[in-house]
């Protein structure tokens, strides 16, 4: 790492959409920091899905990988820690860490992704990532034709009940409340042979993370090998909204086509930014995150710097 703590770019997050836009800046040969706290939210996700190229690699060999490539460029640093401030500066942001070391640059993108919060249910958590899931593009096909389970209710679950329709025709909805279904919904689920089961859930056996039923609060239990599951979540870091950012009515950091927030000079990417969470998605973002903020550097260094003369 350099000996400066004066950066053109502060990327907070270092997993896969903070080390695309890292890439892009290095490549421009613009000074970058990044600082990550080792605790990506697939951490326990034993296989990444659905990403040409990287089909059914672990998660964290992928990052590995990632990271060895972009620190391979010489103005890109890394910094392992976690970021727990931040606040405008009169040349731009600053940054302190937990360990109190603090940092300057230009520009920040927060690459910093989002906490799921798990529902109250015995060894839910255990099974997150493995057979509690999120997605039926990241992680279904390995279950397909499985006995399935989809924690949701409303509007989420029937749109993830159609999707998983696509993968196996053994699928139960569980609301885990009073279920919310509009007479329309509950035609559309009867018609595709999906029961509801409304009953709170309590507990989850698995082995090792690996689901074999689901326990209800009046002791009846229901075999299933996997479940996917809507879950409420929460900001990763509470960095940009300290600093103004706006938040989307469901949560997510706002941002323009261009991973632009609503305060200048501060970008975002990931999963901090849209509900389509997966590598692939994550690297486009943050990929477009690095290439506007080296476009901004650009025009604030090149196209507004002074005439100079021409001698002969």
């Amino acid at each position: 790492m350099t000996d400066t703590n004066q950066y053109d770019v502060i990327i907070v997050g270092g997993s896969y959409a903070g080390l695309s836009a890292a890439m892009a800046l290095g490549r421009l040969l613009k000074s970058v920091l990044i600082i990550d706290s080792g605790l990506p939210s697939n951490r326990q996700t034993p296989h990444s899905h659905n990403f040409i190229t990287q089909d059914g690699q672990t998660p964290a060999e992928i990052a590995r990988k990632a990271r060895e490539q972009v620190l391979a460029y010489q103005t890109v640093n890394f910094y392992q820690g976690l970021a727990i401030s931040g606040k405008k500066t009169s040349n731009g942001f600053e940054i302190t860490t937990a360990s109190h070391d603090t940092f300057s640059g230009k520009k920040l993108i927060f690459a910093t992704g989002i906490k799921d919060i798990m529902p109250d249910v015995n060894e839910i958590e255990a099974c997150w990532g493995k057979s509690v899931i999120h997605c039926p593009f990241c992680h279904g096909y390995e279950f397909k034709d499985k006995k399935t389970a989809i924690l949701a209710n409303s509007d989420k679950a029937v749109h993830l009940a159609s999707l998983v329709g696509n993968l196996t025709k053994d699928i139960t909805v569980l609301t885990n409340a009073p279920a919310n279904f509009t007479l329309e919904q509950r035609e559309q689920l009867a018609r595709n042979h999906i029961a509801i089961i409304e009953t709170p859930i309590t507990a989850i056996k698995h082995q090792n993370g690996y689901l074999e039923s689901v326990r209800f609060q009046d002791d009846a239990t229901l075999d299933v090998q996997v479940m996917y599951a809507a879950v409420a979540f929460e900001q990763h870091c509470s960095i940009p909204k300290d600093l103004g950012c706006e938040l989307t009515e469901t949560g997510y950091i706002k941002v323009d086509a261009f991973q632009k927030t609503s305060i200048d000079g501060v970008y975002a990417c990931g999963d901090n930014t849209n509900m389509f969470r997966s590598v692939s998605a994550a690297v486009a973002t943050g990929s477009m995150a690095g290439a506007m903020v080296v476009k901004a550097l650009t025009e604030e260094l090149f196209l507004t710097s002074p005439e100079k003369s021409i001698q002969d």
